[in-house]
C-alpha cells in the first residue's frame, strides 16, 4: 500500500525533481476526479502547459482561475467538447497536435452514469463509448506526440484497475450484459485495450486505476441507483474520499517511478527514495501496462491470471479488431 502520507511526501519534491515543462492533457477534467489531478498538476509542476477538455465553459472558467492562483507560470488551455463521439476526439487531437510537439502526460477521466444503455450519434454505446472508444482514441492518434517527447511519457486511464470481470465477446459494447456484469466486461475491456495500444509504443507507460469512491457528481449518481448499502458487485458501498485527496493520488500516478515504460526507463530519474516497481498486467514487474487499486499497488495474483488466460485466448487481438472496426464504420481510418 502506498500511503497518503508518503503520496503527499513525493509530490512535494516534484517541483524540484520532476522536468520543468510538462504538456499534458486532461480529458474530463471540468469536474470530479479531472478537475482535482488539473489543480494538483498545476500545483506541484514548474511552468506546466495543461490543456483540459470537458463541456462546461462556466467551469473551465473557474478551473482556470484557481489553477493561476496555485502556480502563475502555468499555461491553462480549455477545449470544449463532447467526447464521446470519435469524430470530435479527432478534432481535439488535431487541434493538440497542430500546437505540440510532444506530449508527456495524457489523463483520461471522462464518463457517465447511465443504466438505461443509451447510444450515441455515432451508434456506440454511451457508457462504453467513454470509457473504452474515446480513451482508446484519444491514446492512438496521440501516440505520436507521446513518443516524441525527451522525457517522461504516461498515459492514465481512471476506471475499475484490479476489477476486472468476464468479457461477452458478442456483445462488446455492453448494451445487453447484465448490470451485475456490466463493470467487470467493462474493466476488462479498458485493460485489454491499452494493452494492444502498448504493444505499438514500449517507451510509453500506461496505467487503469481504480481511484475508490470518489465524492464526486459521478460517484453520487452511481450510489443512488443501487440498493441501499450495496454496491453494484453486491458489496458494500465504501467510504467516500474527497476529490482532492484523489487528485494527489493520481498526480503519484502521473508521475511516480514506480509505474515505467516497458523499455526507456527514464522515469527511474526521478525517483525520489526508495520506490518498488511495480508488477504489470503480465505479471512481469516494469512490464509497461498495470492495473492497479486504489492503494496504488497492482491488482491480485488471481487478477493477473485471469487476464493471462484472456491473453491465451487471444482476446487482446479481439479486443483490438472489434475497437478498429468500430473507428474505420464510424471515420473511415484505422487507429
Amino acid at each position: 500500500m502506498v500511503a497518503l502520507s508518503e503520496i503527499l511526501s513525493f509530490n512535494a519534491q516534484i517541483n524540484s525533481s520532476f522536468p520543468p515543462g510538462p504538456v499534458a492533457l486532461f480529458v474530463g477534467a471540468t469536474s470530479g476526479i479531472g478537475a482535482a489531478t488539473l489543480k494538483a498538476f498545476a500545483k506541484y509542476t514548474v511552468k506546466p502547459r495543461a490543456y483540459f477538455v470537458g463541456r462546461s465553459k462556466e467551469a473551465a472558467d473557474a478551473i482556470i482561475a484557481e489553477c493561476r492562483t496555485l502556480n502563475p507560470e502555468g499555461e491553462y488551455i480549455f477545449i470544449a467538447a463532447d467526447v464521446s463521439l470519435i469524430k470530435v476526439v479527432d478534432e481535439v487531437c488535431t487541434e493538440i497536435q497542430a500546437r505540440e510537439p510532444y506530449l508527456n502526460i495524457l489523463f483520461l477521466s471522462q464518463g457517465v452514469a447511465r443504466f438505461d444503455r443509451p447510444v450515441t450519434a455515432e451508434n456506440i454505446h454511451l457508457v462504453g463509448a467513454l470509457a473504452h472508444y474515446s480513451r482508446i482514441r484519444f491514446m492512438t492518434r496521440l501516440l505520436p506526440l507521446l513518443q516524441a517527447t525527451p522525457g517522461h511519457r504516461r498515459v492514465v486511464t481512471v476506471g475499475g484497475g484490479g476489477f476486472e470481470g468476464p468479457l461477452d465477446t458478442s456483445d462488446f459494447q455492453a448494451l445487453h450484459i447484465p448490470l451485475e456484469k456490466l463493470r467487470g466486461h467493462l474493466i476488462t475491456l479498458i485493460t485489454l485495450g491499452l494493452e494492444a495500444v502498448a504493444k505499438d509504443a514500449p517507451n510509453v507507460s500506461f496505467i487503469h486505476d481504480y481511484p475508490g469512491a470518489v465524492d464526486t457528481p459521478l460517484t453520487r449518481t452511481v450510489l443512488s441507483v443501487m440498493n441501499e448499502g450495496a454496491a453494484i458487485d453486491g458489496g458494500p458501498v465504501p467510504d467516500l474520499i474527497t476529490a482532492e485527496e484523489s487528485g494527489e493520488r493520481h498526480v503519484y500516478l502521473l508521475t511516480s517511478p514506480r509505474y515505467p515504460p516497458a523499455q526507456g526507463g527514464e522515469d527511474k530519474a526521478f525517483l525520489l527514495g526508495e520506490s518498488e516497481v511495480i508488477v504489470g498486467t503480465n505479471g512481469k514487474v516494469g512490464s509497461g501496462v498495470y492495473t492497479i487499486g486504489f492503494e496504488g499497488e497492482s491488482a491480485s495474483p488471481e487478477t493477473l491470471e485471469f487476464l493471462a488466460g484472456l491473453r491465451k485466448e487471444g482476446m487482446v487481438e479481439r479486443v483490438w479488431k472489434h475497437t478498429e472496426d468500430e473507428f474505420v464504420r464510424i471515420t473511415g481510418e484505422r487507429a
